[in-house]
């Protein structure tokens, strides 16, 4: 190969073949297969590699891919290996889109392996009539594998058998049925005391706050501790989160109960959607209980008294909600738009002592004022140079917004370089 292309190669394991523990032997094989035929065949010694262990080919809400498509956009990427069609997309109509006109537009050379396709032999034409049966193919196989799946989860469940990968803090799979679950007294204890305090009357924030003054390990403390995730943590010592606390005591799994179909999804690789709790399906007594279910009770009835009520009708979202970042902790910051001056708040702030780490709230109105003024800054060319703060403008504009105080907001863009 004569020209000196910018090298990048993709891997990619769905989520039903991931691997709990270390990294895939899948994802380790396709690397090994692309970095021998790139020194072989091409001659060359260095690139990029991206890679998504763990994700679904059927869209494209994948960290690895949308890097490196990122990385495409501004030119430090000109050519694309892959071990077959299947690892970058399972979708026919996104594939065939990138190999005919996206690719061929940014000057993209794409190369797949297993398939035998080379971009630089179809220059000039439209992708052949047996590759894109292939990526028919595989999308047709990735759909009919998905409902497979939920169908034998959905089946399992419904006979009583505990079918999902995590387990709830407290509990573990039994060593000789991994579709049981059995108590993990370690744990256990823990969730008796969060339990025990509330019924004392103590809100979600004061109990995270006493079991850190405590150094009580955290259920991220433990899976790191037994090996159960490949997570890296933002601080050193992770804290109780008065959010983890509140999903606690309101889990009825510690009173014996497993609920399942809480969720609906509207196509293969869309969103899943929450039903109402009249279309949940309860399993009562399907387990050891770590709390006596009268104690439970008593607690749901506490907690029912202070519930946040939803406004009726269609709930309303801001747009901003869910880009907004705490420049301390780097988690989501809640909005709170209950009073006539609405804001976005980080949680931590309030259910800890070391509140210096995070920003103060910053009012919703100046945050708008803030994000619609720098969204005209970076837009200028647009026509009319007239913008809206809508969904649609924010979530095209907008990778996410990083507050450190009123003073040092940062705004990080999906297409175009520009820090606040």
């Amino acid at each position: 190969m004569d020209q000196q292309y910018k090298i990048a190669i993709y891997l990619r394991l769905s989520k039903e073949d991931r691997s709990k523990l270390g990294e895939s032997d899948s994802i380790a094989n396709q690397r090994m297969m692309l970095e021998s035929y790139i020194r072989k065949d091409l001659g060359h010694s260095g690139w990029k590699e991206f890679s998504d262990d763990g994700y679904s080919g059927t869209n494209f809400r994948r960290p690895g891919v949308m890097d490196m498509l990122e990385q495409i956009r501004e030119g430090e990427i000109d050519c694309v290996i892959v071990k077959d069609f299947s690892r970058f997309s399972r979708d026919h109509i996104e594939l065939g889109a990138y190999l005919d006109q996206i690719f061929p537009f940014l000057g993209v050379r794409f190369i797949s392996l297993n398939d035998g396709y080379d971009s630089a032999e179809h220059r000039g034409s439209t992708t052949e009539l047996g590759t894109s049966f292939q990526g028919l193919m595989y999308d047709l196989y990735s759909k009919d594998l998905s409902v497979k799946v939920r169908s034998a989860l959905r089946i399992r469940k419904e006979r009583g058998q505990y079918a999902c990968a995590d387990t709830p803090f407290g509990y573990v799979k039994d060593p000789q049925d991994r579709h049981r679950l059995i108590i993990a007294e370690d744990e256990a204890r823990i969730v008796r005391m969060i339990f025990s305090l509330a019924l004392e009357g103590k809100t979600s924030a004061k109990i995270a706050r006493l079991l850190d003054q405590k150094k009580v390990q955290t259920p991220m403390e433990f899976k790191l501790k037994k090996v159960q995730t490949r997570r890296s943590l933002l601080k050193d010592r992770p804290q109780w989160e008065r959010s983890v606390i509140y999903r606690i005591l309101r889990n009825p799994v510690y009173a014996g109960d497993m609920v399942y179909g809480k969720y609906d999804k509207d196509e293969v690789g869309g969103k899943s959607h929450l039903k109402p709790k009249s279309g949940w399906k309860i399993l009562q007594d399907h387990h050891a209980a770590i709390i006596p279910r009268d104690i439970f009770e008593k607690v749901q009835e506490q907690w029912r008294s202070t519930e946040r009520t939803k406004p009726k009708g269609e709930e309303h979202r801001h747009p901003l909600q869910g880009k907004v970042f705490c420049g301390g902790c780097k988690r989501a910051m809640r909005l709170r738009e209950r009073n006539r001056n609405p804001y976005f708040y980080c949680d931590m702030r309030y259910g800890h002592t070391d509140t210096e780490d995070h920003p103060d709230n910053i009012n919703l109105m100046f945050l708008e004022q803030v994000v619609l003024y720098k969204m005209h800054t970076v837009s200028s060319r647009e026509e009319g140079g007239g913008i809206e703060l809508t969904a649609e403008s924010v979530n095209t504009r907008i990778q996410k917004i990083v507050v450190y105080g009123e003073k040092h907001i940062e705004i990080q863009w999906k297409s175009i370089k520009s820090v606040g």
